[in-house]
């Protein structure tokens, strides 16, 4: 698959604010499977200052300097992306097997299984989650499918609910409410995984904004969205899972970024001088070379959250 992805972002502060520094993950970074071509960012305010370049874990950052007063910023990023996911493995490492796989790995690039094993800022470990996660990850049960038995579980239990849950929302909270929207989904998934020693990162990225003939709409579609990718052996490498539309990540997803948990690879975030109220809205296109980009609009939303 061939997709064309544009993303139109304007930040609101009513009272304006100063000496603002801006950190966007809006640029993907490499991921197996995906290449990534013609990328673009305009800004409607030249920054004072602007650097781009790798950021921790998984992802590309670009980090912005205002030294004057700013009320407003336009952010319009466009890219191609080609789609080619790598074949799913029909088998992966039993749980007490890819245990030892992790610990024995000896690296620390940016996607090594050790980083993504421990409690996180937004994902601190939980004996609730490990509990309620437990029937699906028996020592003897191939990683692959105790993920996505996982992911189900979520889907099949949790509503998917915008403003039940904000973008600090801790797993343990929507958990409990059994209710939220992907970025929480993804939280709570990568909370079990861990829990029982198995590496699980956070994915930021997109998904195709309409689905081919024949086949319902993903969920989350409409904005940036959210999925947990599980490490299932050094020859599997890691594995994308969609809980919000209890799925594998394939030709449907494209990948931003990926870390520990939201706050690694939050799309916009950053440090100013002022108060009063902020806002973000933003519209995302996701749509195959081969389609016209009209029948993919959709209406812009307000919001900083993510699915």
């Amino acid at each position: 698959m061939r997709y064309r992805v544009r993303q139109d972002s304007r930040m609101h502060y009513r009272t304006g604010v100063s000496d603002a520094r801006l950190n966007l993950r809006l640029r993907p970074a490499a991921w197996p499977g995906q290449t990534v071509r013609d990328f673009t960012m305009v800004l409607d305010v030249p920054p004072t200052e602007r650097t781009d370049g790798p950021g921790p874990y998984l992802s590309h950052v670009t980090t912005l300097r205002y030294d004057k007063r700013l009320t407003s910023l336009r952010i319009v990023t466009e890219f191609t992306a080609d789609l080619a996911p790598l074949p799913v493995p029909q088998a992966t490492p039993a749980l007490d097997a890819l245990r030892q796989l992790a610990g024995d790995q000896r690296t620390l690039g940016p996607l090594a299984p050790a980083a993504y094993l421990y409690g996180a800022s937004m994902t601190p470990l939980d004996e609730v989650i490990g509990a309620w996660a437990a029937p699906d990850l028996l020592p003897d049960t191939p990683v692959l499918d105790a993920a996505r038995a996982l992911a189900a579980r979520i889907h099949r239990e949790f509503t998917y609910a915008s403003g039940v849950t904000t973008s600090r929302t801790l797993p343990a909270e929507a958990f409990a409410a059994k209710a939220g929207v992907c970025q929480d989904f993804a939280h709570v998934l990568i909370v079990a995984l861990r829990m029982h020693g198995i590496p699980a990162g956070y994915v930021s990225g997109y998904l195709r904004t309409l689905p081919p003939p024949g086949r319902p709409r993903l969920v989350g579609a409409d904005a940036m969205h959210a999925w947990a990718a599980a490490w299932c052996g050094p020859d599997a490498g890691w594995i994308g899972i969609d809980p919000t539309n209890n799925s594998l990540a394939r030709d449907d997803h494209i990948v931003l970024g990926v870390g520990r948990d939201y706050a690694d690879v939050t799309p916009v975030n950053g440090v100013f001088v002022g108060g009063g109220k902020q806002s973000t809205d933003f519209r995302v296109d996701v749509v195959p070379v081969d389609e016209p980009a009209a029948e993919a609009v959709v209406p812009p939303t307000t919001a900083r959250r993510t699915g």
